[in-house]
């Protein structure tokens, strides 16, 4: 199984391909230059080899793309011109097979695929390209050796960590060090891991002139890794995603060809290493400046000093936020939250050790209400009183400090807003005309503009 590439672009100008096998086939308009040996070979996307000793092994389940740009000595440039590719097998070049596309454009790559049934899985083959320019023809480039290799590997990888055992819960706060191994596959160069079981596509990005510029997976170090030999091992050391509980690495051995084996998996467990947040004060009030001390976990700061906090606080006015807290000697820390969420507030913390590791998340929560008590002496919550006609007064109060003003309405009519007197209070006078069940909802605004939580006050108009 062979991975496609991640960007191909299509350019217009070299649309229509018009690949014939066999001699040659002249472009609808010759050039006027000399043809000259193409250059930027590739196959499959990959540089070309001119060592026969070294050559690119390539997946060709499907045929082989192979690539070059034509030129000329028109100077004039986008001169339409066609390429021939040969192919044969190595030491074999009586048995060459010869492709040609027909049109393409000086200096751009043109691309043209040789037949799968000319490439024998497992032979290695060389391949030349020239331009073609009305009757003239270049000399031919430079042979480019390829290995054809459209066998995966045949046994998943062999996967262990000597410091985190599988199936069982571990200490956390250290990298875990894995060992793969190719499972008796001897053509393995190495492989590919994740946390999540999706593995990235190894591809290859197109430049300026439909260039391709190949990069070696095994740079990419957060998803791949060489083997120490080709078959041999390689070992890891990795920071696990989340901070605790059950974790699995998920493995593929990739052979030259970046053919991938069939996934092997390695599970263990994490014990918690979250720290600990507690209050300083008993319960902070809600909207005002509260100080919070972080603590790391014992076990986990003896085996890489805590630096930084990650505090998060979820249920606030701004829906939640996010503050990095250094540590202090030992690992501890303080950090000051105004908690503001009207019906209440949790607080998480996660720390960050000099090692890199990150724990799981601590949490505190506290709930606060904030909805208006409301009190009338004519017409008594859940009660019945008054009468058509009767007036009745309702006083508010708050149970949170700083409150400026409450908004009512009575049986969902039009809002009004009062503003609020001494010790924060208010009351309204409400006369009923109608009897039966009636309903009064009632919010408080802060000075800071904090609407509260919103009360229901029930009651029944006599007749």
């Amino acid at each position: 199984m062979s991975l496609g590439a991640r960007v191909r672009t299509v350019l217009a100008s070299v649309g229509g391909l018009g690949l014939a096998l066999g001699g040659a086939v002249s472009p609808a308009s010759a050039a006027d230059g000399v043809p000259l040996t193409p250059t930027q070979l590739f196959n499959a996307y990959r540089h070309c080899s001119t060592d026969a000793d070294r050559p690119t092994y390539v997946g060709a389940g499907s045929g082989l793309v192979v690539e070059g740009i034509p030129a000329t000595t028109d100077p004039t440039g986008w001169t339409r011109v066609g390429m021939r590719y040969q192919v044969w097998p190595a030491g074999h070049p009586e048995q060459a097979t010869t492709v040609t596309r027909a049109s393409a454009t000086a200096g751009f790559e043109s691309p043209a695929t040789l037949p799968a049934e000319a490439l024998a899985d497992g032979q290695t083959y060389a391949w030349q390209a020239q331009t073609l320019a009305g009757d003239a023809a270049s000399d031919w480039s430079a042979p480019c050796y390829v290995t054809i290799d459209n066998t995966r590997p045949a046994s998943a990888p062999a996967v262990s960590s000597p410091n985190y055992p599988a199936d069982t819960w571990n200490q956390g706060g250290e990298p875990v060090r894995f060992t793969l191994g190719a499972g008796g596959a001897g053509d393995v160069e190495g492989y590919e891991f994740s946390w999540q079981q999706d593995f990235p596509v190894i591809g290859t990005n197109i430049g300026d002139h439909g260039i391709p510029q190949p990069t070696d997976p095994y740079a990419d170090t957060s998803w791949f890794v060489r083997a120490d030999s080709l078959g041999g091992p390689a070992t890891l050391s990795l920071i696990p995603p989340g901070g605790s509980g059950p974790m699995t690495l998920w493995v593929r051995s990739l052979d030259r060809a970046y053919n991938v084996s069939a996934a092997a998996s390695y599970t263990f467990r994490v014990a918690s290493t979250a720290p600990t947040v507690t209050p300083a004060g008993p319960s902070p009030e809600f909207g005002k400046p509260a100080t919070f001390r972080l603590r790391p976990n014992p076990a986990l700061q003896a085996k890489s000093p805590v630096v930084a906090y990650s505090v998060r606080t979820l249920g606030g006015q701004d829906g939640g936020r996010t503050v990095e807290v250094p540590a202090e000697a030992g690992g501890t820390a303080s950090v000051e939250l105004t908690l503001d969420g009207i019906y209440g507030e949790r607080v998480e913390v996660s720390s960050r050790s000099a090692n890199g590791w990150v724990s799981d998340a601590a949490s505190w929560s506290i709930t606060y209400d904030t909805t208006p008590t409301v009190t009338s002496q004519t017409y008594p919550e859940n009660g019945t009183g008054g009468g058509v006609g009767v007036p009745g007064t309702f006083t508010f109060l708050p149970k949170v400090k700083d409150v400026v003003s409450y908004t009512y309405s009575f049986n969902g009519g039009d809002e009004v807003t009062v503003d609020a007197g001494a010790h924060h209070g208010a009351a309204v006078e409400w006369t009923p005309d109608t009897e039966g069940w009636c309903y009064l909802t009632v919010r408080a605004t802060t000075a800071s503009g904090i609407e509260l939580a919103s009360y229901d006050y029930y009651f029944t108009v006599a007749g």
